[in-house]
């Protein structure tokens, strides 16, 4: 199935369709789902965020002029909120209103935002019986929006804010600000904000609820070069003596009113050569003033970065507790009195990894964990913490201690992460105790590490993370979850999808998801344009998710042995079979053309956020794409001694140079050169161990704008063409020619060896057979397609052989013909495969999960039941034994249990049960080769061999043993199938 199969309008489709889960059903009949309940207004509760309108109306209160009051009781980041708000209202009505503390401005109807028992303007309006806060008061990060008649003495209406505590307050001032057209994304994305001459709030009582996940938030991480250049230069340097490079209170001002206006409350700040705490004195009291939750990554316990420690080493300066306990508690203690004296609110992570984000170098022991994880609550305890938030967050090899039965105390909140590209490793056993800590969860948007750094690019497919949180909620991990979001800046969409999935899970199923997109869309462009961008949107994160385009160049393949092998200079999609890469390069250059078109409507001052959240992404991932495809084919080229050879090495070159143009337009003149140096992020030389050592495989390479050509790695090669002509043929044997197939019929790849243009002649060795054109002028090359009169082809096999002249040669090419004999019905084999995709099953038991979009090639299937099973009607030209191959996608064995299975049969016969994890090793904590090969192709294939009778129509089935497989498809070999990245193109199917 191609892109355009895959895009939003066929999310829609599902959407509309309402397939949460395929119940058995006859077959063609539809299953359904209830409607979703729409926000009423009058005296319910409004749980939609659409209670802001430009039209007058009764009972709605004009916001435009209306004054801001707040009282200085209130909490410093409720106080500090209604100033944002007032710019927000000033930037969309053009009128500033005016801000007041405690007392009321006379004249006209006034917004009101506090805390209920800190907001004594707040307490009065509730004990007068104008505001009910049940159901608000005393909830977490809770509020209430409310036109309030007759609410204080002398005030005849008011818009009331009221929030259960601080965040809540906050939430409830940032929500307006929302819902009046202020993007979160404005500072990042420089989203222009819609002026508007008229707004007002509906009637009624508004919410959005209580959070259902109690910390929410992001870690800033593998933030160079982009965070790392430009924050520095564009905020200034920190200010701790001797580390410039710091981020300073202004950078993490942005961040934190991004994260509030997003709803999140909780940062891991960056760790790279940083420290939050002393880059700059103010970091941590900028947190508290804006009522952020501070924490720590994995790596950096008891509120302390790991760079504080390789600042001021202590004792024998080793990060080792076997052999520098006293050094490291010591280090430990003076984080946990700096949280208190300061009055820090954060969440302690405990736990101990090694400096650099490594293993530790003491061993892994249980006693060793146990005695680290004593200490620091031994130190909690003194220092009056130990009643502070607590996590153990079981990272990488981390989780070997909980797998061999280490608990910390009940109160931790034990943190599951997933294996770095979005495949969670384990959830809670439903057969242990609660803990009173609960569960938490740490995900990527970006990575540093094997099989391959990502950090370029949004490259988030938003079905297979709904699947991902929706399991891990659905387990009860909802006390704690941190997304790695790499720079934040350029993972803004899967960011705020995160933040909104945990806020409320329950509003966002998985047939909501193009609406969210579209949402997302209109935030930032209006409903104008959302549509279109919402399109673009969708169909890049389905794209974009095949494979990072930093692994672009590695094709990653079993040996004979079984052993997984590295190939860092061949292109992952096949060059020579099923058009694979001519198929994946064009879907991205027509999705960029699009975009270009949008581009081209979008009004000016939208043009920089256009480039930023929509535009440059595609356009730039679609130029490394056609630059990949014309580098790859001039390596194979030069080989063949093609005279083609070297246009496409200046093509390379020239796509490189678009390449560099698209960053250098970032770098200097996108907003006016906002963003100078921020698109540094390298993506093209990966691999190149000869330049870059022997971690160039998996880590970024140094530069992308190194000279030509060695920028370009594989490098490009440059050939002496003679000028005499010569005759050259691609392949003596052409792809078999079926009236089943699906494909295009084949070619003939003729080409010049020489720069003299040479004419060429073809005969077919068959009347029934032609070729077209049959002669005409070799320049570089020609593909004369090859054809078969059906109804004049004799049945069966045959070899037709078809003769090319030129430039004084002759070359005989085989052609074969297969024309079936049998009735067709089902998937039809040809070429020797028969490829079909999940969700063109014939029939099915048990309950199934449609995931939209989260395949290779299209969706995917989640058993939600026992006894669920899926049929393939096929007909087989082939007998004997045939390889049955399962695409799923590469999740892990997250439950108790030897492993994670599906089985498959074949007319009946006794189920073959493969088990995936120790098929593949996918769950093996020390993430190996098959781990690598498996996430950096976004697939699980594994292999089970049968036997076919007889040719003729035939069932396959597919079982699901154990829930959490998504099967996307399956391909039965019989014998034909070539390499390819996805597998070989959906058969053609006669129902």
């Amino acid at each position: 199935m191609s892109a355009a199969s895959v895009t939003r309008a066929t999310i829609a489709a599902i959407t509309a369709a309402a397939l949460v889960i395929i119940a058995p059903v006859p077959s063609g009949a539809a299953a359904s789902a209830p409607e979703s309940k729409a926000a009423t207004s009058g005296s319910k509760t409004r749980t939609a965020s659409s209670y802001v309108s430009q039209e007058p109306g009764p009972g709605r209160f004009p916001l435009v002029a209306a004054p801001l009051v707040v009282s200085k009781d209130d909490y410093a980041g409720v106080i500090r909120v209604v100033g944002d708000l007032q710019s927000d209202l000033k930037k969309v009505t053009g009128v500033e209103p005016v801000v007041g503390h405690d007392a009321i401005p006379a004249g006209r109807d006034p917004i009101i935002v506090g805390t209920i028992g800190k907001s004594p303007l707040i307490d009065r309006i509730i004990a007068r019986g104008k505001l009910d806060v049940t159901g608000v008061r005393g909830k977490w990060e809770t509020t209430v929006e409310q036109v309030v008649t007759d609410p204080l003495p002398g005030v005849r209406r008011a818009f009331v804010i009221a929030g259960s505590d601080q965040r809540g307050s906050i939430y409830g001032a940032y929500d307006l600000s929302k819902n009046i057209g202020v993007s979160p994304w404005y500072f990042w994305d420089d989203v222009p904000i819609a002026k508007k001459a008229q707004l007002y709030v509906l009637p009624g009582r508004h919410t959005q609820g209580t959070p259902k996940v109690k910390y929410r938030g992001f870690f800033i991480n593998d933030e160079n070069p982009a965070t790392g250049t430009w924050a520095p230069g564009y905020f200034g340097p920190g200010k701790a003596p001797g580390y410039p490079g710091g981020l300073n209170a202004d950078y993490y001002a942005k961040v934190f009113e991004t994260m509030l206006r997003l709803k999140a409350n909780y940062l891991w700040p960056a760790v790279w050569g940083r420290a939050f705490a002393e880059d700059d004195p103010l970091n941590h009291a900028t947190a508290g003033l804006y009522g952020v939750v501070m924490g720590t990554s994995h790596e950096a316990p008891m509120m302390r970065g790991i760079e504080e420690w390789n600042r001021h080493p202590t004792g024998t300066g080793e990060w080792s507790f076997r052999r520098n306990a006293d050094a490291i508690k010591a280090y430990w203690r003076d984080g946990a009195e700096r949280m208190r004296d300061q009055n820090i609110e954060g969440v302690i992570t405990l736990g101990m990894r090694g400096n650099g984000d490594v293993s530790l170098p003491d061993g892994d022991g249980i006693d060793l964990m146990s005695s680290i994880i004593d200490s620091q609550r031994e130190i909690l305890r003194d220092t009056g913490l130990i009643d502070r938030p607590q996590v153990q967050t079981l990272y990488k090899e981390v989780q070997r201690y909980w797998d061999n039965g280490y608990r910390p105390p009940d109160d931790v909140t034990v943190v599951f992460c997933d294996d770095n590209w979005g495949n969670l490793r384990k959830l809670p056993d439903a057969s242990l105790p609660a803990r009173s800590g609960g569960y938490g969860m740490y995900y990527h948007f970006d990575y540093v590490g094997d099989g391959r750094n990502y950090k370029w690019a949004d490259t988030i497919n938003l079905t297979n993370t709904w699947e991902q949180l929706n399991l891990a909620y659905g387990k009860g991990v909802d006390r704690l979850w941190m997304v790695n979001v790499g720079d934040l800046k350029n993972e803004e969409l899967p960011t705020q999808f995160f933040l909104d999935y945990a806020w409320n899970p329950d509003a966002w199923p998985v047939t909501r998801l193009g609406e969210w997109t579209e949402q997302f869309a209109a935030q930032n462009f209006g409903d104008r344009f959302a549509p279109a961008v919402a399109q673009l949107l969708d169909t890049y994160g389905f794209l974009q998710s095949r494979r990072k385009p930093e692994l672009l160049n590695r094709r990653i393949t079993l040996n004979a042995a079984g052993e997984v092998v590295y190939d860092d200079q061949a292109t992952p999609f096949s060059l020579t079979d099923y058009g694979e890469l001519d198929r994946v390069t064009e879907e991205w250059i027509e999705l960029a053309r699009h975009a270009t078109a949008l581009r081209e409507r979008v009004p000016q001052a939208w043009q920089d956020a256009f480039y930023q959240l929509v535009y440059y992404q595609i356009k730039d991932t679609a130029i490394v794409y056609e630059l990949r495809r014309a580098q790859f084919t001039n390596i194979a080229y030069a080989a063949q001694g093609r005279a083609a050879t070297n246009k496409l090495a200046d093509t390379a070159e020239r796509l490189f140079a678009e390449d560099q143009a698209m960053s250098d337009y970032y770098n200097t003149t996108l907003a006016g050169g906002k963003w100078k140096n921020w698109q540094l992020q390298p993506k093209i030389g990966y691999g190149d161990v000869e330049r870059y050592g022997p971690n160039a495989p998996w880590q970024q390479p140094e530069l992308n704008n190194v000279a030509l050509p060695d920028a370009i790695y594989p490098h490009l090669k440059r050939i002496t063409v003679p000028a005499a002509p010569a005759l050259g043929v691609g392949s003596l044997k052409l792809p078999e020619s079926n009236p089943w197939s699906s494909q295009r019929p084949p070619a003939l790849d003729i080409y010049n060896k020489g720069t003299t243009p040479y004419g060429y002649r073809i005969t077919t060795g068959a009347s029934w057979v032609h070729v077209a054109p049959s002669r005409g002028v070799v320049t570089d090359q020609v593909r004369p397609v090859v054809t078969v009169d059906w109804k004049r082809a004799p049945r069966g096999v045959t070899s037709v052989p078809i003769t090319i002249e030129g430039a004084g040669s002759t070359v005989v090419v085989q052609a074969p013909v297969n024309n079936p004999a049998l009735p067709a019905k089902g998937f039809l084999e040809a070429d020797g495969y028969v490829a079909m995709e999940a969700d063109h099953y014939t029939g099915r038991a048990g309950k199934w999960r449609l995931l939209p979009g989260i395949g290779k090639t299209g969706n995917g299937l989640t058993p939600l039941g026992e006894g669920a099973k899926l049929d393939y009607t096929m007909t087989l030209t082939s007998s004997g034994p045939v390889k049955v191959t399962a695409y799923l996608s590469p999740r892990n064995n997250t439950r108790p249990g030897d492993g994670l299975k599906y089985a498959v049969s074949v007319d009946g016969q006794a189920p073959q049960v493969v088990n995936i994890t120790t098929a593949t090793g996918a769950n093996d904590t020390t993430m190996n080769r098959q781990w690598a090969r498996n996430t950096s192709d976004n697939i699980n294939r594994t292999t089970t061999t049968h036997v076919i009778a007889a040719p003729g129509t035939h069932t396959l089935t597919f079982h699901a043993v154990d829930p959490t497989v998504i099967v996307q498809r399956l391909v039965v070999d019989t014998g034909g199938e070539k390499y390819s990245y996805f597998g070989p193109p959906e058969s053609r199917r006669v129902r």
